[in-house]
């Protein structure tokens, strides 16, 4: 299966089941009570992080992800059944942007699951407003209807170290010869055209390593896909900076590299990095300590600057033992961080659902065109939960506007008898 790091999807929740107008008929009973009952919840739409998913390329054919509508309310006070959750699986590293390009949850973790789109809850039915002075409520409400948007899936890889470098810098080669994995490998530029994983044994321990795409000059700005690819650099812990020992400027060509990182919309370079010399195989060794000083004048101090043939297998051993010893502080440090996090009650990368919402009780009044619109959260949930072709539904309606102050507040802005009340998109009534 090819590898697709992007995805645009349809994402809906299942609608709340309408509430039921119902009234009790048994035998020898003259006038039964009010029994319809309450309409289900309409389904969530809800992510699942797995590690047996490692592309996106099954939404090229599922464009659109319903969750199943809750039923309506029936006669006795059956509550109608809810909609079935929809889960959906997606590799771990995933996050979900939303039509403005806002995060709303990035999934790192194995099992994680966020809920993308929450079902509407389901209408009352009209034995719920019974009460002393109403006896035999005529009115139930709708379901509320569930959200529905577009949403952007992009997959960032989750791995202990990233190779990075110009194309052909030995990536691919170096890849296939520390660990089980069988990159496509040619003598020309770009032989990468897809981020490949792959795992290195260290002793008795492993090291996840990605092979990002060869970057050149301008990739933080597109060029050669660079920011495509430079987007799975994000959550590696180590970077491995290849450079080529056949290029004319080994230090110009780290520089270039290291300007491309720092342009990203993220500035990655200063990541933890190992900065590798390759294919020295060949190579006198007084022109590889002359390479590697050039190297060492333009690293930043303490960072490992070392020498390696992947083909003759020359210093790999050394540079994979170096590799862990970073990769270990790194873990450490996260998990320092995971436990200072912890103490005051946060979660290290958790990354809450955007929810832009007014307080429940909020509203506000607008005149527009000779009509008062009125919005604010929790008005607009129950007017779209009211049936404005029944008049104990809009009478209901009036009696919460009126304990909510919004009457009063139509008086303040000048409303007269016979004006028109828009509130939000769910309807229309007269003062």
């Amino acid at each position: 299966m090819s590898f697709v790091d992007t995805a645009t999807v349809m994402v809906a929740s299942g609608d709340g089941g309408d509430g039921a107008v119902s009234f009790r008929h048994e035998k020898f009973v003259d006038k039964g009570g009010p029994d319809g009952g309450d309409g289900g919840r309409g389904g969530n739409v809800v992510f699942v992080a797995s590690r047996n998913q490692n592309t996106l390329a099954n939404f090229r054919f599922q464009r659109e992800l319903k969750a199943e509508h809750g039923q309506a309310g029936s006669k006795r006070r059956r509550h109608g059944k809810n909609g079935e959750d929809l889960l959906v699986p997606v590799p771990v590293g995933t996050s979900v942007l939303n039509e403005e390009g806002q995060l709303m949850a990035d999934l790192a973790a194995d099992g994680q699951q966020v809920i993308i789109a929450k079902g509407g809850d389901g209408g009352f039915g009209n034995a719920h407003f019974v009460s002393s002075v109403r006896q035999a409520p005529r009115v139930a409400e709708k379901g509320e209807k569930g959200e529905s948007f577009t949403a952007k899936l992009e997959l960032k890889m989750i791995a202990d170290v990233g190779l990075v470098g110009e194309p052909n810098a030995g990536k691919s080669t170096l890849l296939s010869v520390v660990s089980n994995a069988t990159p496509e490998i040619a003598n020309y530029p770009f032989t990468t055209l897809k981020p490949s994983l792959g795992v290195a044994p260290v002793g008795e321990a492993h090291l996840l390593f990605a092979d990002i795409p060869g970057l050149i000059e301008g990739a933080a700005e597109g060029k050669g896909l660079g920011d495509e690819f430079l987007r799975h650099v994000e959550r590696t812990s180590v970077l491995m900076h290849l450079v080529d020992a056949y290029q004319p400027d080994v230090a110009e060509t780290y520089k270039t590299i290291q300007q491309e990182l720092a342009a990203y919309k993220i500035d990655l370079s200063g990541k933890p990095q190992i900065v590798v010399l390759t294919k020295i195989d060949g190579l006198d060794q007084d022109i590889v300590d002359d390479l590697l000083k050039q190297l060492k004048a333009v690293v930043p101090e303490g960072t490992p600057v070392m020498a390696i043939s992947s083909q003759a297998h020359l210093g790999i051993k050394e540079l994979l033992f170096t590799t862990k010893k970073v990769v270990d502080i790194e873990r450490q440090k996260h998990q320092a961080e995971a436990e200072a996090a912890a103490e005051k009650g946060e979660t290290l990368g958790e990354v809450p659902i955007l929810t832009l919402r007014d307080t429940d009780n909020a509203w506000k009044v607008v005149k527009e065109n000779g009509r008062f619109v009125v919005t604010g959260r929790k008005i607009e949930k129950f007017a779209a939960r009211t049936d404005f072709d029944n008049e104990d539904g809009v009478r209901r309606l009036r009696d919460i506007m009126k304990k909510m102050g919004i009457m009063h507040g139509l008086v303040r802005e000048g409303i007269n008898p016979g004006d028109t009340i828009v509130i939000g998109k769910s309807g229309q009534l007269e003062y």
